[in-house]
């Protein structure tokens, strides 16, 4: 047993050595929440940055990307159609280039 213990000593150095203190813990990743990954991602989109796009979805699940991105547009809307003194839906049809909302 103690030519065992003598060989796995030569042939691994670590082992004869003392640790150098505590092991680290990993880096702690900052938690994201679903409106940042929705700015991220839709800044990404817009500057064409496939970098920060993937990045962005790996902050939250899916279904909280695509609800944050749904709130984000939502908002959006709004503040144009304020801004604009125009109608939210008028805004978005403007936005996506459609022609102005149906006569009732």
């Amino acid at each position: 047993m103690a030519r065992m213990r003598a060989l796995l000593n030569a042939l691994l150095p670590a082992s004869r050595r003392a640790p150098d203190g505590p092991p680290k813990p990993p880096p702690v990743r900052r938690q994201h929440n679903l409106f940042e990954a929705a700015a991220t991602y839709v800044v990404g989109c817009v500057e064409e940055d496939q970098d920060q796009i993937d990045e962005a979805v790996t902050w939250v699940s899916p279904e909280a990307l695509s609800f944050g991105i749904n709130e984000l547009a939502c908002r959006a809307v709004i503040a144009l159609a304020r801004e604009r003194g125009e109608s939210p839906q008028t805004v978005a049809r403007s936005l996506l280039g459609l022609p102005g909302p149906p006569a009732a």
